[in-house]
């Protein structure tokens, strides 16, 4: 059967639909000679460039803005995309922006990206000339290093020759103002001036490049010189041009204002170029256009600011919090949030924690140490790190509601907080405020980890009459219309829903409730069903009811329709391995998809009219692009991006096939195969099977737009090279299949997984070709765990394995993770030290490849230390290696690249599962 595609968009029922067309057939296998090579397929300069990103439209829905730059320029400059006429404008440019930016900055990002684009090419071509060497080729592998090192040379003699002269004129000088002082002395003495001495003549006219003062430096002083001037020179993320951070439309007009490097700029629909507003060296943030278009609100690290286009001059919104009793305890604003309105805003605050002296509590955590052995010794620098056993420290919070001042208003006294939360040692978080777009009321939820409480609070401020306008158009006012005089600006927010221990571990941090244009409801994601999905909950009534049903993910709202009769949703409805953007009718639940089927749709935005929609979208066939789509039962799209080389044509050489299936508890268990040209199902090939096993949020491995390095690169090519059958599994244990699976791991790790991974290596040899005896397990991270376990409890299901970074001793690991992921924690001892690999490690029976950086701030080098410890003590020594990156951090990208990390990987396979039948 043939590749099944779909060019138009269509009805959750052809969603649906696809389940019944997998396994689809892989593409034609190219020949061996056709096979690229790891140098080719893990490239210095990667295949892809940016995503677009924070898609949005204008008031009118015509205009479609986004930042994103072409494949292989730095930065995201500011697009606008017009739906009337399908013309696109670049916005922003270095260009543009140079008219902007002083010579030295322009100079330094155009420097810098010379030298990225040297250093990829060098890179590139030392990895391929590595590989001819291996083969027998004749390569001068030094010859970088000896151009590098002539180039140091010149620039050594020049700067000798520049500090010369210099110590020359110096000294000169010094002679000479000798001499004066000696002439001002004769004189007043009434004697002659003393003649300059032959001595300083000479020394005045001596010329160093007669002599050299010192030796030429040996190699190894100019390596060393060398290593100084790499890390002098290494490329920060400042270094290059940076584009557009962010923009905001305004509320009526087609126009929007960008923040690029410290300034605000204004730029309006047909503009050629766009207008400074302000200028500064501080990290601004345009918040909204003020609610009659005629300024902006905008914020810096904490102020949230004011202005006017047509005034000079600007107004501080969020004053400072006071507490004259307690000035110690003052608490500091941290996030603010302005209705739409302009009418009203909320403060979300913190205090510092303080002793019974009156002294600061320390943060909580603790610093662990990483060594570096980059120097001649070795020096150590110190991370973050609160594991589930420390006392926390959080600190006192409140939340204020206050009314926005009117331009020229005087200060109105502090109101009092309308909720607080004590802190100290807890696990308390609190989502963003929500605003209704009147400033009616706002909604905001908290979560407490150890009493398992989810809670969303809805509160209200003076309703507008009927009738009333927003704000008065024009004049100072229209910058914000607080009133002088309304309600209780303490009246505490009501507690509308409640959920004590069965809330799902992976649905607090994807709450972010949100009010319907009409403000009759809040909606937010909820997992009360056992899937995350989105709810509403009847601001009048508080009654709350579900807004999609099936089992399926849907907790990304979008948007709304301006009617707020239909929801915009993310949903993986029909499809796990994808994400289709869907119409939800609020009042029914009925869904119409939007994008093409087989796609996973990212960063999506919908216009406020309702008309169009927007998403990143792709799949392996055709990588994702930034499009658009009439959302008017048409299916007509458009793409907006071209983000990929087009030199990937010649490294995607092989497509995998989709399969699931059913574990031994019936749950459905997805994942995707390479098979090698020439497969046959009585084959009894090698195989690989991929795995990660844990919660990601919102992401898994089996999803059709990855190109993961090792997952599907990596498996490509030994498929297509080796003949190998190259599998990747979403065991439970992943998120975005339900409570089911991302709850998996609670109170035993691993053990899920590894019965899911039992269950497919039974049907590999009928279903897949492959020898039963020839299956390696291959994970990162939490698949580094994940492939320990396996094969210390199941010691003889797989014939070797390579586990990459993975956390052995969760105690050790971020509490934030864990105590959410693993079980429940204690403060007063490591608790979950009781799901450590350490004593499992003696049942491992085959190869072990354990690979790490060892600058890891994420899972510390020191977990693989000690479960190398733990087997060389069981006498594992001739089964398990070590691959370490002395400069790698968590996905290494130390001196260890992609293509040498890989190499590695396929060595060790084909020496420990064999080559592929002939």
């Amino acid at each position: 059967m043939k590749p099944v595609t779909f060019a138009a968009a269509g009805s959750l029922a052809l969603a649906l639909a696809l389940s019944a067309l997998m396994p689809l057939q892989a593409q034609t296998a190219p020949t061996a000679a056709a096979v690229p090579t790891l140098e080719q397929i893990f490239r210095a300069q990667p295949y892809r460039g940016a995503d677009a990103k924070d898609a949005a439209f204008s008031h009118s829905g015509r205009y479609l803005a986004y930042r994103w730059n072409p494949f292989g320029e730095p930065g995201a400059d500011l697009w606008v995309h017009d739906t009337r006429t399908g013309r696109t404008q670049r916005v922003t440019s270095p260009q543009v922006m140079a008219a902007f930016e002083a010579p030295e900055d322009l100079a330094r990002f155009d420097k810098k990206l010379k030298q990225r684009d040297t250093e990829w090419a060098e890179r590139q071509a030392r990895e391929l000339a590595q590989q001819a060497y291996l083969r027998g080729d004749k390569v001068d592998l030094s010859q970088w290093e000896t151009a590098a090192i002539e180039t140091l040379k010149k620039e050594l003699a020049d700067r000798k020759a520049k500090d010369d002269a210099q110590k020359a004129a110096d000294k000169a000088e010094a002679e000479a103002e000798k001499q004066a002082m000696a002439a001002l002395a004769a004189r007043r003495a009434g004697k002659p001036a003393p003649a300059a001495s032959a001595a300083s003549a000479a020394a005045a006219s001596e010329k160093k490049d007669d002599k050299k003062d010192d030796k030429e430096k040996e190699l190894w002083e100019l390596r060393d010189e060398l290593k100084k001037k790499l890390a002098r020179e290494k490329l920060k993320p400042t270094d290059l041009y940076p584009g557009v951070a962010q923009f905001v439309w305004a509320h009526k007009a087609d126009e929007l204002v960008f923040q690029y490097r410290g300034g605000l700029y204004r730029w309006r629909a047909d503009d050629k170029a766009p207008a400074p507003l302000v200028a500064t060296q501080r990290q601004l943030r345009v918040v909204a256009y003020a609610p009659d278009d005629a300024g902006i609100v905008f914020m810096d690290e904490t102020r949230v600011l004011r202005a006017r286009f047509n005034q000079a001059g600007v107004q501080i919104l969020n004053r400072e919090l006071i507490h004259p009793d307690d000035e110690q305890k003052k608490y500091r604003i941290e996030r603010t949030v302005i209705s739409e309105d302009g009418r009203w805003m909320s403060l979300q605050a913190s205090a510092p924690r303080l002793d019974a002296d009156g002294k600061p509590v320390p943060d909580a955590g603790r610093k662990v140490e990483i060594m570096n052995y980059d120097e001649r010794w070795a020096t150590a620098k110190k991370v973050d790190r609160e594991v589930s056993d420390d006392k926390r420290s959080i600190k006192p919070l409140a939340l204020y509601i206050r009314a926005v001042p009117r331009a020229g208003e005087a200060p109105r006294k502090q109101p009092a907080p309308v909720f607080t939360n004590a802190g100290g040692d807890v696990w308390f978080e609190m989502s963003e405020v929500a605003w209704a777009r009147d400033g009616s009321h706002y909604a905001f939820t908290t979560w407490e980890r150890e009493k398992e409480l989810l809670r969303v609070y809805i509160g209200s401020t003076c309703p507008r009459p009927a009738g009333t306008p927003a704000a008065p158009q024009g004049g100072a006012a229209g910058l914000g219309s607080g009133p002088a005089a309304c309600a209780d600006e303490t009246a505490k927010p009501e507690l509308v829903l409640e959920r004590r221990g069965d809330v799902g571990h992976e649905v607090v941090s994807v709450v972010e409730p949100r009010f319907t244009p009409d403000g009759k409801s809040l909606v937010l994601a909820l997992d009360e069903a056992g899937w995350r999905q989105a709810y509403a909950i009847d601001v009048a009534t508080r009654a709350l009811r579900p807004l999609v049903k099936g089992e399926f993910e849907a907790y990304e709202v979008v948007g709304f329709t301006a009617d707020s009769k239909a929801m915009f949703v993310l949903a993986n409805a029909g499809d796990t391995a994808a994400m289709n953007l869907f119409r939800v009718d609020m009042a029914s639940g009925a869904m119409q998809a939007l994008g093409a089927p087989g796609e996973y749709h990212r960063a999506a935005a919908v216009s406020e009219d309702g008309r169009w929609a927007a998403a990143d979208a792709g799949n392996w066939a055709q990588r994702p692009e930034l499009k658009l789509i009439a959302v008017d039962g048409k299916a007509r799209t458009a793409t907006l991006t071209d983000s990929t080389d087009k030199d990937w044509a010649a490294v995607d050489v092989l497509r995998p096939e989709r399969f699931h299936y059913a574990n031994r508890h019936g749950d459905r268990i997805e994942g995707y195969v390479f098979r090698p040209a020439g497969w046959k199902a009585s084959d009894k090939r090698p195989a690989v099977v991929y795995v990660y096993g844990g919660p990601l949020n919102d992401r898994h491995i089996v999803e059709v737009d990855s190109f993961q390095n090792t997952a599907y690169l990596f498996g490509m090519y030994m498929a297509a090279r080796h003949g190998y059958v190259m599998l990747a599994v979403d065991p439970r244990g992943h998120s975005n299949y339900g409570r089911r699976f991302s709850d998996a791991n609670w109170e035993h790790p691993g053990e899920p997984q590894a019965e899911d991974l039992e269950d497919l290596v039974k049907l590999l040899p009928a279903q897949f070709g492959v020898d039963a005896n020839r299956v390696g397990l291959n994970g990162w991270s939490f698949g580094g765990f994940q492939t320990q376990y396996t094969m210390y409890t199941r010691p003889d299901l797989f014939a070797a394995g390579i586990a990459g970074a993975g956390p052995t001793e969760w105690e050790n690991y971020n509490s934030w993770y864990s105590g959410r992921t693993l079980g429940k924690t204690e403060r007063s001892k490591p608790s979950l030290r009781r799901f450590s690999l350490l004593p499992l490690a003696r049942g491992l029976k085959k190869p072990l490849l354990l690979v790490h950086g060892m600058q890891d701030p994420n899972v510390l080098f020191q977990d693989t230390v000690n479960v190398y410890r733990a087997l060389l003590e069981s006498g594992k020594a001739p089964l398990v290696e070590l691959f370490l990156d002395p400069d790698g951090v968590h996905g290494l990208g130390g001196v260890v690249k992609p293509a040498t990390w890989h190499r590695k990987y396929e060595a060790f396979w084909l020496r420990n599962l064999g080559a592929a039948a002939p």
